[in-house]
């Protein structure tokens, strides 16, 4: 009878976010904006995070345009300082409440493995790495003392093919998502659900070289099923329905949004690292320093 009333209680409250609490890092443009618009039309309440202040001024007032009936707020801070994660996380927890978050905020540069420097490697590591870890440990911590919530991490195709020179982002995604499987594990006792989404080539600011480099473009599309590169919507998508009570029985997934990109190769992205590099550093025509 219990587990009857359970499922019965869910049925009656699926296909809406009206009043609950959500957090978005990254979220004052592309994927994070969408899926931050997303929750805002469903009707809860949403804090974007990100580090340019008038960027989350604009998204706000756009947010708030089409919010149903939750509150709509920003925090200027950066993923990589644990102290700021930990301070917008208890901002976006309205009457001492989180009931979503998603760790979207990232970043990433091409570079070949024996050119990168470690402070480059470093960075990257702390935004989207480390920046996800804050975010899934200080948003369970408050989802635990309110009875559960679901968190989502934004990972990418980067993180299950291989993408030539660009070695540090693509560990740093596949880190998140291991980094997700064992949180899903480990929370699930306290009914918090931890799932991630893996973008295939969305256009964004991030990847606006690869789609405006012809050659490299092409390969991309080569290698989806689905050949066009995806849009953020695409995303946004897929993450309210992994954070929302429809997917309630759902953690510990990967789950790849790339129009089939998973199921082939890599993308072969040596015609931009030619242009910026040369020839000698992509063919590994290296020496000591």
């Amino acid at each position: 009878m219990l587990v009857a009333s359970n499922h019965n209680r869910r049925i009656k409250i699926m296909g809406t976010l009206s009043g609950q609490s959500t957090i978005v890092t990254g979220g004052g443009s592309g994927i994070g904006l969408a899926c931050a618009r997303a929750f805002a039309t469903d009707g809860a309440n949403v804090l974007i995070m990100g580090r340019n202040h008038e960027k989350l001024e604009a998204a706000v007032a756009t947010l708030r345009t089409i919010s149903g009936a939750g509150e709509i707020n920003f925090f200027v801070g950066d993923v990589s300082r644990e102290a700021d994660v930990a301070a917008a996380i208890e901002k976006a927890s309205l009457k001492g409440c989180l009931d979503i978050a998603v760790a979207n905020a990232g970043t990433g540069s091409l570079s070949p493995i024996m050119m990168t420097e470690a402070s480059n490697w470093d960075d990257i590591m702390q935004t989207n790495l480390n920046g996800t870890f804050y975010t899934i440990k200080h948003a369970g911590r408050w989802m635990a003392q309110s009875g559960g919530g679901s968190i989502c991490a934004i990972s990418s195709i980067a993180g299950i093919r291989t993408h030539r020179f660009m070695g540090s982002y693509c560990v740093s995604k596949a880190g998140i998502d291991m980094l997700v499987r064992n949180a899903a594990d480990e929370l699930g006792v306290a009914n918090i659900r931890v799932n991630s989404v893996c973008p295939g080539l969305v256009e964004t600011e991030l990847a606006s070289g690869l789609l405006q480099t012809e050659a490299v473009l092409n390969d991309y599309l080569d290698c989806m099923p689905i050949s066009r590169p995806g849009v953020t919507e695409d995303i946004s998508h897929a993450v309210r329905f992994l954070c929302g009570p429809e997917a309630s029985w759902i953690t510990g997934v990967v789950m790849s949004v790339d129009g089939g990109h998973h199921l082939r190769r890599g993308p072969n992205v040596e015609p931009f690292s030619r242009m910026l590099f040369g020839d000698d550093i992509t063919d590994g025509k290296i020496g000591p320093s």
